[in-house]
């Protein structure tokens, strides 16, 4: 694939190349790059633009096209010595983020493949996607460079007739090469754009055993982004013995010492409206933040505990820490960026918002997007916590896309949505093209730090973006933040020695087949896994007490009970992963097609093999997968069992995991996706602490809930 020629000017008088003629397809770009100071020929005299340009190469020229500078360590890489011509370079192009090599190695006498080079010049140019350009399809190339690719030929740097012929794998000439660095460099000095960089995070549940290592990522970004705002889309508090010891307080220390720039409420923010106390911790969290609180649609005035501190909706532009507000404006590099929040409607079922009410988000978006417009602020980021594509019949933030005109971008929550990159909605609910909305989210418990950068035209509408999510556990943990934490972690350690009250009359193992044990928690019915479903099924009732059934994934559960008391580290052991219960509204035919999947590997293990509570099936494993399920009898509130009527529709309680259709359940996943799943929003190993509490001595037995007739 060779470039199509574009017109460009240089001087006559700039050095000539004997083998570059004025009429050669790329000699206004080598010629321009040359005037530059760009780019220098070989000794002799000669260009060589025929010739593969070589990494190393590369990095010389994109160093001195981007005023790289110079670490003072050459020892970029292993094949790469300090004396070599290509050193500085390749340091510079490592420490800028741009080349990673591989297995330490740097390859400088390589030659670079198209797709390769896209990747190249995107992260060296920090290019963007262009939600306004048309659809293309790139084909052939290496999922790891195809966004590039898309990015290069989105904004003309490779034109529609050369993806025609682009060649991913092909080698890159010198020529090629200099073409679409010249082109690169055009784009981005015309563009006058401005650009918006968000760090983002949601649902962290106080899991602070990461956040030494969030600390790190969110310093390295600030490091060659130090405009770059930091927003939390709720869901700071619930979900592990950290908030259950110090009330949100030990995530404040940390989001404090990252500055965080602003916050909005979840719907566990409101959990301890319950105590005799009321919103006091919440309140308390509050005032002590180094940043405000922005939510368009909650109403605290209701609760004297923020009268001091609830500034009744109203857009502020010098906001004030530890105070709630309706929307605040933030000025980025000279620009005015507006940032409001919402809430979930569904916060008055899931958890315990009192006095605090709550209003129709997309009433309030509109209200205040129409605010910040009245102000002048045309660049506005709704911080939400509704769930990406939550319950439709209340909110979530791709309706909210739809909906409501002159939102840019939603950094969201609660549907613990990990998307890998940004989402675009451009129609609106008519399906009429409308401004492009970016929608955000870092899935969930601060294993991710997302990143958002967004490019602005002078009317405020995106014309470019890029994002990604950072891999938390990847990164070293920063030093003082990890001695911060340690405060914390060694009384959260004392606490996990502490016994609950309940008492476990016998040992309730976890067998797995591979242990030498006859069954496994992953192909038959056990006695913690009873345990564990009756706990779920109890807890949901509480707040749905049309709950007749429970279904827990065997794959979840992850360790035995020791006889005797049981402490609340056996909990977390048993129950890791900070799941939280959920609610379906199923069919009787989904909870058979969702116990054939459960028995679909049989005898074998399976990490979806489901325990159950309120019902016993049967199914012979002699059958086909499918085929299998032979009876399902549902428990009546009088103890006895009725049949499964296939056209009845039945709540269900399981894991939030499952409910999202993890470990195959597609069956869940349908419900999911038609809003017909409730998250709860209740760790499940608090759900079991509880539960065991409530009995005091723990004894469950074999019920015949779950039984394979093969053979029989």
């Amino acid at each position: 694939m060779t470039p199509a020629v574009v017109s460009v000017s240089y001087a006559e008088e700039a050095v000539k190349f004997s083998d570059v003629a004025d009429d050669y397809w790329a000699a206004a770009e080598i010629y321009s790059l040359v005037e530059r100071d760009i780019i220098n020929g070989f000794v002799d005299g000669t260009f060589r633009p025929e010739q593969p340009i070589i990494r190393g190469q590369v990095a010389i020229l994109l160093k001195g096209a981007l005023g790289l500078p110079v670490p003072s360590d050459l020892k970029a890489f292993k094949d790469v010595s300090e004396r070599s011509v290509f050193a500085e370079a390749v340091a510079a192009v490592k420490q800028a983020g741009i080349f990673y090599g591989s297995e330490g190695k740097f390859g400088v006498g390589q030659a670079i493949t198209h797709e390769q080079m896209a990747s190249v010049l995107v992260r060296a140019f920090d290019l963007k996607f262009n939600p306004n350009a048309e659809e293309l399809t790139v084909e052939n190339v290496t999922p790891a460079h195809e966004k590039n690719v898309e990015i290069l030929a989105q904004n003309g740097i490779i034109t529609k007739e050369e993806l025609d012929s682009f060649e991913p794998k092909a080698s890159v000439s010198r020529a090629e090469f200099a073409v679409y660095l010249y082109r690169t460099l055009v784009f981005v000095e015309e563009k006058g754009t401005f650009e918006l960089s968000i760090m983002h995070t949601n649902d962290t549940h106080a899991h602070l055993d990461k956040v030494a290592k969030r600390v790190t990522a969110v310093n390295e970004i600030r490091a060659k982004k130090p405009d770059a705002l930091l927003l939390d889309a709720g869901d700071v508090f619930s979900g592990t013995l950290y908030f259950n010891e110090f009330k949100g307080l030990a995530d404040l220390q940390f989001m404090n010492l990252m500055g965080y720039d602003a916050m909005t409420f979840g719907n566990h923010e409101f959990d301890l409206g319950s105590q005799p106390e009321g919103h006091k911790g919440l309140a308390d969290f509050i005032k002590v933040a180094d940043f405000p609180f922005v939510s368009a649609n909650v109403d605290f005035s209701g609760d004297a505990l923020f009268n001091e501190i609830y500034q009744g909706g109203t857009i502020s532009s010098a906001p004030e820490n530890g105070n709630i507000y309706g929307g605040i404006i933030k000025e980025v590099d000279g620009e005015k960026v507006g940032i409001f929040g919402l809430t979930t409607e569904e916060t008055v079922n899931l958890s315990s918002p009192g006095k605090v009410s709550f209003e129709d988000y997309a009433e309030a978006a509109q209200e205040t997007v129409d605010a910040f417009e009245a102000q002048g602020v045309n660049k506005i980021i709704a911080l939400t916590h509704i769930g990406f594509d939550d319950n439709p019949a209340v909110d979530n933030d791709l309706q909210l896309a739809e909906l409501v005109d002159g939102i840019d971008i939603i950094v969201g929550g609660h549907s613990h949505t990990e998307l890998a990159a940004p989402f675009v909605v451009g129609k609106d609910e008519q399906g009429s093209k409308k401004e492009p909305t970016i929608i955000v989210q870092a899935y969930q418990y601060g294993d991710y730090l997302g990143t958002l950068d967004v490019e602005f035209d002078e009317n405020g509408e995106i014309v470019g973006y890029l994002g990604e999510l950072i891999d938390v556990g990847e990164k070293v943990a920063d030093p003082d933040a990890a001695k911060l934490l340690e405060t914390y972690s060694a009384k959260i350690k004392e606490v996990q020695n502490s016994e609950t009250g309940a008492v476990a009359a016998k040992e309730l193992a976890n067998p797995r087949l591979g242990n030498g044990d006859p069954i496994s928690v992953r192909n038959s019915e056990t006695e913690l896994g009873n345990l564990i479903s009756d706990g779920m099924l109890d807890k949901a009732k509480e707040f749905n007490p049309d709950t007749v059934i429970a279904m827990q994934n065997g794959g979840g559960i992850r360790a035995a009970i020791d006889k005797g008391p049981i402490t609340l580290g056996e909990i977390l052991t048993v129950l890791p992963y900070g799941n939280t219960l959920a609610t379906m509204e199923l069919t009787g035919a989904e909870i058979i097609a969702a116990l054939e999947h459960s028995v679909s590997n049989a005898p074998n293990e399976s990490g979806g093999f489901l325990h159950v509570a309120g019902m016993k099936f049967t199914y012979d494993s002699s059958k086909s997968a499918g085929e299998r399920v032979v009876s399902v009898q549902v428990e009546e509130s009088d103890g006895s069992f009725s049949p499964l009527d296939e056209s009845k529709t039945y709540v269900v309680a399981t894991n939030n995991f499952t409910a999202k259709g993890g470990d195959g359940f597609d069956v869940f996943a349908k419900a999911y996706e038609e809003g017909r799943v409730t998250d709860l929003g209740l760790a499940d190993w608090e759900n079991l602490r509880d539960y065991v509490v409530k009995i005091g001595t723990v004894e469950p037995v074999i019920e015949d809930r779950i039984v394979d007739v093969a053979g029989k």
